[in-house]
Order: structure tokens, then sequence, then C-alpha cells
């Protein structure tokens, strides 16, 4: 049941416009912090979005204004060392949270946290989107949102009743991914050709949004030049400079 679960996951960007319950979201956010931490430092915040201007601001701050109108929720996670500044403090320490080992942690907190929540919300037969479109405008949406120094956003998410399911998008080959032993890097010419060759089959028959495209062009287009080089420069200014 739960591999059929996360076989079956889609993004959604439309939904029925019911409101989420606040006793089901707060339990889907309790089951979201049984997610593994490193060393238990638990550096995630969640900002539920209930304030219609908050949440129409955030859309259109992360570029994605349209799926906000529907949503039955609406989240903004982030990183969080505040919390830990303010349990140093009581034992009278000052924590050293600027380095760049504290921030792939708390990345990888508030990501493990965020698909603890998806899978749960899916489960209860929800849709979601992540948006990485947050991190367009974080220093305003840091603003927006109150948020300290040493919590910064790392993505925003939509959640409700989705108005129709779309096909799952095929992945990576499994073999592109696993490598035994030692990395394999010669095996990609024909598995990427492979793999061209299917997402343009899905791509060009998938019942809505029909395109010609292949995922090495889309990835040579996405990553041809340096995306958001201001979050270095923001991630300073909250207390991150990557010392």
């Amino acid at each position: 049941m739960v591999k059929e679960l996360l076989r079956s996951h889609t993004s959604v960007r439309k939904y029925t416009g019911e409101i989420i319950p606040k006793e089901v979201v707060r339990d889907l956010i309790e089951t979201a912090q049984m997610a593994a931490s490193s060393h238990f430092i638990q550096a995630y915040s969640v900002i539920w979005v209930t304030d219609k201007e908050k949440q129409q601001q955030l859309g259109e701050l992360s570029n994605n204004a349209f799926q906000f109108q529907t949503a039955g929720a609406t989240f903004l996670f982030c990183v969080d060392f505040k919390r830990l500044q303010v349990a140093g403090k009581k034992q009278g320490i000052e924590i050293v949270a600027d380095s760049a080992e504290n921030v792939l942690a708390g990345v990888a907190d508030v990501s493990l946290f965020a698909q603890n929540f998806v899978i749960a919300a899916e489960a209860e037969g929800y849709g979601i989107c992540y948006i990485g479109g947050a991190r367009n405008n974080p220093e305003k949406i840091s603003e927006l949102f109150n948020l300290p120094d040493y919590v910064f956003p790392l993505f925003a998410m939509t959640i409700g009743k989705p108005t129709k399911r779309n096909e799952t998008k095929p992945r990576l080959p499994l073999d592109a991914v696993l490598h035994e032993n030692s990395y394999d890097v010669e095996k990609y010419d024909h598995l990427l050709d492979d793999y061209d060759a299917t997402l343009e089959k899905y791509y060009a028959s998938r019942s809505s949004n029909q395109k010609m495209a292949n995922w090495t062009k889309q990835m040579a287009d996405f990553l041809i030049e340096q995306r958001r080089p201001f979050i270095k420069d923001f991630l300073a200014k909250k207390g991150f400079s990557w010392k």
C-alpha cells in the first residue's frame, strides 16, 4: 500500500478550493515531525499561511499565484536555527549556527520533514505541490512573515483536494541513479538517450499540456547559467556566511 502511494505521486496545481480543517493540518504536521533529523536538531519551522492577503502575496512573490487561489492550505517551510540559538542560551552557550555544514543539515531536516508531510497528506487523499519559487524573493518573503536571523525560507507548498489527477511523470531509469560499489559515468550516454525517448513520448501523449521536450534539453536549458545568484548574500544577511 505504501509503495503504491509513493509511486503514484504527481504535482497538483489546481484544487477544488475546499479548506482543510485545522485539526487535519495539525495532525499532518505532527506526523511530519516523526521524520529523521540530523543529530535531532529538528532545524525546521513551517508557516501555515491562513491570511488571504499574505497567501496572495506569497503566491505572487513565488511566481506561482494561480495555484494559491484554489489551495485548501498553504505553507512556507523554513530552515530554522533560531530555536536552537534559544536552546543554547538556556544552557549559557552561544551556538555556532554559521557554517556550511549547518546549512546542509538544516536543508536536509526541512526536506525530510516536508516529505513526511506530503506522504501523510497524500495518504488522506490530498494533492500537493512543492514551490521552490519561494527562493525567487526570499528577502521579501522573510519580511512578509517576520522571519528572524538564522531562519530562511526553503520552499512553499500548496495542498488541497485536486480537481484531477495527472499522469505520473516517468523518472530516470533505475540504473541511471543506482551505482554498485563505484560510480559509473560511462553508462549515461545510452541511458539518457533512452530516457529522452521515454519523456518525449510521455509529453506528447499526456492528457493535457502536450509538448515536444526531453530531459537532457530541459536540464541543459535550466542549468546553462547560474540561478538565483543573490541567495548567497541573502543567507549571509540571515546569519549564514558559509564559514
